[in-house]
């Protein structure tokens, strides 16, 4: 009887709005939390996204084959840099370079200016959608994520979990068989390319049947690629 009433209060609900507080305020610490002490488990096993989990849970299909970096494609590698992060190599999480312009231009063109590594930890751990508590929230876990995990399981990690198709194809082995019927491990230089030009739209935009606009992005990654991993080893963690 002693024991019950000792824990009594431990199980009750907060009777106070401090209460209340107290416990929102604990709930959310955690919250927080929580991205920062799993990163050290994704230096291996096959981490999920969180657009994968939500389409599992209403039930629409999702489509994603785990390959190690090693059996995708060079050119991918590196048509995705040239893409969307041309400073992957250099920077820590965050481009600061490349935020200062984007600030400089407005900021709606600030809150896309997103590295590999921000659209990483958004993936991981995050929601998708225009917002500025995501954007405070998503930089210093980018830098974490970019600490921890080094360049290469970073990248090996975006490309697994990158959203790549219009019916949840996700990851490159299944944006890779999606559009041309292959493996991540056997596209041309131009297929990496337009795969890699997909990737901020993927439902509208089509590997398979590239338009002229399409087609022309793709042609400058192809260029691009050339210099995109220069300096950079992805071979070993940085």
């Amino acid at each position: 009887m002693q024991l019950v009433e000792r824990l009594r209060p431990l199980t009750r609900w907060p009777a106070t709005p401090f209460e209340w507080l107290r416990l929102a305020a604990a709930v959310l610490v955690v919250l927080v939390a929580l991205p920062y002490l799993l990163t050290p488990l994704y230096l291996v096993g096959r981490p999920v996204s969180t657009p994968m989990l939500a389409r599992w849970l209403t039930r629409m299909p999702v489509e994603r084959s785990w390959v190690p970096i090693a059996d995708i494609d060079p050119d991918l590698v590196k048509a995705v840099i040239a893409a969307e992060d041309g400073r992957f190599c250099q920077h820590w999480g965050i481009d600061f370079a490349e935020l200062r312009d984007a600030l400089e231009d407005g900021l709606d063109d600030a809150r896309g200016a997103s590295t590999l590594s921000q659209q990483t930890a958004k993936n991981l751990f995050l929601w998708s959608g225009r917002s500025y508590v995501r954007k405070v929230l998503e930089a210093p876990l980018a830098m974490w994520l970019d600490l921890v995990l080094g360049k290469r399981r970073l990248m090996e990690i975006y490309l697994n979990i990158a959203e790549w198709g219009p019916n949840g194809q996700f990851g490159a082995e299944a944006a890779a068989r999606h559009a041309f019927g292959k493996p991540a491990d056997s596209l041309t230089r131009h297929q990496a390319a337009l795969l890699a030009a997909t990737l901020p739209n993927p439902v509208k935009r089509n590997a398979a049947k590239p338009g002229r606009g399409l087609q022309r992005l793709a042609g400058l990654y192809v260029r691009r690629a050339r210099q995109a991993v220069a300096g950079c080893v992805l071979d070993a963690r940085r």
